[in-house]
């Protein structure tokens, strides 16, 4: 007997050697096969287009494919549960942002994961305004136009998201209540079916990223009304923000992330980081984030322990607005 216990001694002794040698070496070699990135919107929309745009330049950093999986549903929430429940191998990745991780949960009587508790969150690497867009021949130009319009008309308008909870739909929510109007949302599959039946005159307005309203935009087949950020954003710099243009506190910017499900090694979480740092330092990458409105975060901003307390902030910068408008989910 004590024989064995001598063996199953040295087994476990061995056995705590090897993982603790595994691990640094995992991190060195990951990754060693392709690694699904789950967008959890779907394909064409602002989140999978800067996704792409990233994936792109990261897989040739790595020298492994991420591989893009769409799995859009309940605002992002389906897809970002699929990465929380995932092996924290390094395989699964979530390419997600302000939505996902700060405004979601927050509207949903029952979320399907936890935002801080679920994820190793790995990088920051974007951030984008929102802009309000109408169809071309939309009765308004400016916001106090849109305003006095919506009031007036609030009974027959209706507004489109990409799915409730989503950002295109929080940000019109807060713009209801900035206006005190209520206006009927339709929700969609994705953001490109609501821009679709914006085109068509079918809905009245949406809050989308400049990433995907800009081509619209300058194609003139939508009018822009305002700009939802802080400050006047690259590509429409003429374009008044709803601050300047009396509306105060409309900050609808969202931002770009990659997480991992909690767990992932701690190594694989900083590599990835590192390699999502050097992508957008590359011109060509940063040049066209600029062409489609969007920008790439400072660096003090990208490591994995900036991202973990940045989320939380956002919750509790986000928290009183949600709670106020009174819009709880399913």
């Amino acid at each position: 007997m004590y024989k064995k216990r001598l063996v199953l001694a040295s087994t476990l002794a061995s056995a705590m050697a090897l993982s603790l040698i595994a691990a640094p070496v995992l991190a060195q070699t990951w990754p060693t096969r392709p690694v699904m990135l789950v967008v959890p919107y779907a394909a064409g929309g602002p989140v999978d287009v800067v996704a792409r745009l990233m994936a792109a330049r990261v897989s040739e950093l790595l020298g492994q494919q991420l591989v893009i999986e769409n799995i859009g549903g309940a605002g992002g929430m389906a897809g970002a549960a699929k990465v929380a429940k995932a092996a924290p191998d390094g395989y699964t990745v979530l390419a997600s942002g302000s939505a996902v991780l700060a405004n979601v949960p927050l509207m949903y009587k029952k979320p399907l994961y936890n935002p801080l508790t679920d994820f190793e969150h790995a990088a920051l690497f974007s951030d984008s305004a929102r802009v309000l867009i109408v169809p071309k021949d939309f009765p308004a130009s400016t916001l106090p136009e849109f305003i006095a319009y919506s009031k007036a008309n609030q009974a027959k308008m209706q507004y489109g998201s990409s799915g409730g909870g989503s950002g295109m739909h929080i940000c019109a929510v807060l713009l209801n209540q900035a206006m005190d109007a209520d206006i009927t949302h339709v929700p969609y599959r994705g953001a490109s079916f609501a821009m679709q039946d914006l085109l068509a005159g079918r809905i009245d307005y949406i809050t989308e990223q400049i990433s995907t309203a800009l081509p619209q935009i300058e194609g003139k087949t939508v009018k822009a009304i305002t700009t939802l950020g802080p400050e006047r954003a690259p590509g429409l710099e003429k374009l008044p923000t709803a601050d300047e243009a009396g509306v105060n506190g409309l900050d609808c910017g969202s931002w770009g992330s990659f997480s991992f499900p909690r767990g992932t090694p701690a190594a694989i979480v900083n590599r990835l980081a590192k390699a999502s740092s050097d992508a957008i330092d590359t011109p060509a990458l940063r040049d066209r984030f600029l062409s489609i409105g969007v920008t790439v975060t400072a660096p003090a901003r990208r490591s994995p322990e900036y991202m973990t307390k940045f989320v939380a902030s956002e919750i509790a910068r986000w928290t009183p607005p949600i709670k106020a408008s009174g819009v709880v989910l399913d």
